[in-house]
């Protein structure tokens, strides 16, 4: 049969003219860093802040030392949630401090790997779940920011890892023990590695990342069952925990509150 064709052009043949500007397309880091710079208007003078770890986090932060150094912000005090974060902090003069210090922060900003429909979060692919947990976990609110890349169905949807932090100490006991937790979920467990060695996070130990083929059901059921296990040290699933998501896309910068 001879295949029938339209002489109407398509969008996509249509020539491009002076009065057709082509589309601006962003690059995934200038949509972090749009999302980066409208979380940080929520930032004030005085405010003890939770710093986070990443590649949007870092843009934050570098916006919070450009206001300083501006005069627009004054006595903001830093808690940073990783040793890079701690470094970057330092190198743009963000006075820092520890929870021991202050133990109650007015904010925390951060990035997240997922997502949910819940605005819960799986966090920790860059290593720095635990810090961040224990930060943003007595913080009075809680920004998280993202590109549209990072919203998903369920926990676990992007088919990337779900890290679990664990002790060194007979680590693939431990890495059984978790996989066999969800087996229905096709779950497989592996040892997060760099280079030919195990990825050490700040605090000395292992992380173990989680894939997930279905929905794990219940967040706070699959967590404590994960707490519950000998050897594991915190998990990477972040919630009921953030209280405003900023999402950044092509069609512009949302902000949902929680």
């Amino acid at each position: 049969m001879a295949m029938a064709y339209s002489n109407k052009p398509t969008a996509t043949t249509q020539p491009m003219t002076s009065s057709q500007p082509p589309p601006l397309i962003l690059t995934q880091d200038e949509l972090k860093k749009i999302a980066a710079y409208k979380a940080v208007e929520f930032v004030s003078s005085n405010m003890i802040l939770g710093l986070g770890t990443g590649s949007t986090a870092k843009h934050a932060i570098d916006r919070i030392g450009q206001l300083l150094k501006q005069g627009k912000l004054t006595n903001i005090i830093g808690i940073p949630t990783s040793t890079q974060t701690h470094e970057q902090a330092l190198s743009l003069g963000i006075p820092l401090s520890d929870l021991d210090t202050h133990p109650v922060l007015d904010l925390a900003i951060d990035g997240a790997d997922e997502v949910d429909p819940d605005m819960n979060l799986v966090k920790g692919r860059g290593g720095s779940l635990l810090r961040e947990k224990m930060i943003e976990g007595c913080c009075k609110k809680f920004v998280v920011i993202v590109d549209e890349s990072k919203l998903v169905d369920y926990v676990g949807g992007s088919g990337l890892a779900m890290p679990v932090e664990i002790v060194p100490f007979c680590w693939q006991f431990t890495a059984k023990k978790l996989q066999s937790l969800f087996d229905e979920s096709g779950c497989v467990a592996k040892l997060r590695v760099k280079g030919e060695k195990p990825y050490v996070t700040d605090n000395g130990n292992y992380i173990i990342d989680l894939y997930f083929k279905k929905d794990i059901g219940d967040l706070k059921d699959a967590g404590d069952k994960i707490l519950r296990l000998a050897g594991v040290v915190e998990h990477g699933m972040f919630i009921d925990m953030a209280t405003t998501l900023i999402v950044a896309g092509e069609m512009g910068v949302t902000v949902r509150n929680k």
